[in-house]
């Protein structure tokens, strides 16, 4: 399972916003610096309401969504890439995930302690991000030196390496996240094994007060974060209320959706942020849908159809024959499989065949 890990400045909400995602109790929240200390690690189901419809059409009362690991890391101060704060295990706890959501604070709050004295998002982001990228920057130089005397040997390897370190470290230095560095794939295949900081795939989630949640739109906060991880990071930022989603861990899903309603809001945003987070990390979702449950499977963008069999099951992969396949929209306008199928949309798919997002599958194998 694919982990995101939950990373900010101190007193930001990470934690609260963590027990809430995980409906858990499990992270500490005080107004106070590093109240998290080693990181906290809770399982989060992906919201799908394509499971509900697919339940209709199978008559089935089990379903079982998706899910992704959420961690929560201790918060990070100015100089933790020299080792201030918590700096190097903060550091090396990110190196372990596979994405960073970001929390960033959007809201004043005179009784919650922030650790420069003030609000300002942006600065708060660039805090972060320039202690990635220094951590990044020092490991990039390192490895460049070592690669020295290899590429005087003439390895071909090394001198291909050498090449994109150069560029990253190029970047670094001018300030640039290794994630906004134009590589190949096969420039970024010979950087993965350094696991740089600044290059995990990252998404911005703007704490605001409960009261500003139907609003989050205007709020001045939102809007600077917004167009700064766009302009600069071509990164995307999510709205979310921290508070409202612990109130909302105690609710009915019933009583939870009138007090939203009380607020103008559909969604609390959390639902948005796990989405987000779920495609962020390059994940996507397939069916297997019948009169015993309907199920969500993660798999890659861009994994084939015995790939996909190989998450339920390695067999089922060793053994690919076919995939019986539906597309979801294609389902619920017919209402069934057997008006699928009679409409020319239920068919075979061999061993190269992409899984689309939505499709739901029915595998034959045989080993």
């Amino acid at each position: 399972m694919l982990r995101a890990g939950i990373v900010g400045l101190p007193n930001v909400g990470k934690s609260t916003l963590f027990n809430a995602v995980t409906r858990s109790r499990n992270a500490e929240a005080a107004n106070y610096p590093f109240c998290t200390i080693e990181p906290n690690v809770g399982i989060v189901t992906v919201p799908d309401p394509r499971l509900q419809t697919l339940q209709g059409i199978s008559k089935t009362n089990v379903i079982i969504p998706a899910a992704i690991e959420l961690v929560d890391i201790a918060g990070l101060v100015k100089g933790a890439s020299q080792g201030e704060g918590l700096g190097n295990k903060f550091l090396t706890h990110i190196r372990e995930v596979d994405a960073i959501v970001q929390v960033v604070r959007c809201f004043e709050e005179p009784d919650v302690h922030h650790v420069a004295g003030s609000v300002d998002p942006v600065r708060d982001i660039e805090v972060i991000n320039t202690e990635l990228m220094l951590a990044d920057l020092e490991q990039v130089t390192k490895r460049r030196e070592r690669l020295g005397k290899d590429i005087k040997r003439g390895d071909k390897n090394a001198a291909a390496e050498e090449v994109v370190l150069a560029k990253l470290e190029a970047a670094l230095d001018a300030g640039k996240p290794a994630l906004t560095v134009d590589l190949t794939s096969a420039e970024r295949a010979l950087s993965a094994p350094l696991f740089l900081l600044s290059d995990k795939p990252t998404i911005f989630a703007c704490n605001v007060r409960e009261s500003d949640l139907a609003t989050a739109d205007t709020n001045a906060y939102v809007q600077k974060v917004r167009d700064y991880v766009r302009t600069h990071l071509s990164c995307e930022a999510v709205v979310i209320s921290a508070q409202i989603e612990s109130d909302l861990v105690e609710l009915s899903p019933e009583e939870a959706q009138a007090f939203l309603a009380e607020l103008g809001v559909n969604e609390s945003g959390i639902g948005s942020l796990i989405r987000s987070t779920y495609h962020l990390l390059g994940l996507r979702t397939y069916f297997t849908a019948g009169e015993k449950e309907v199920r969500a499977w993660t798999i890659h963008a861009g994994d084939t159809a015995p790939k996909a069999a190989g998450v339920i099951h390695s067999d089922f992969e060793r053994g690919f024959i076919k995939a019986e396949t539906v597309a979801y929209d294609d389902l619920v306008r017919c209402g069934s499989v057997a008006a699928a199928r009679e409409q020319g949309l239920y068919r075979m798919e061999g061993k190269e065949y992409i899984v689309a997002d939505g499709d739901v599958l029915l595998f034959k194998f045989n080993v």
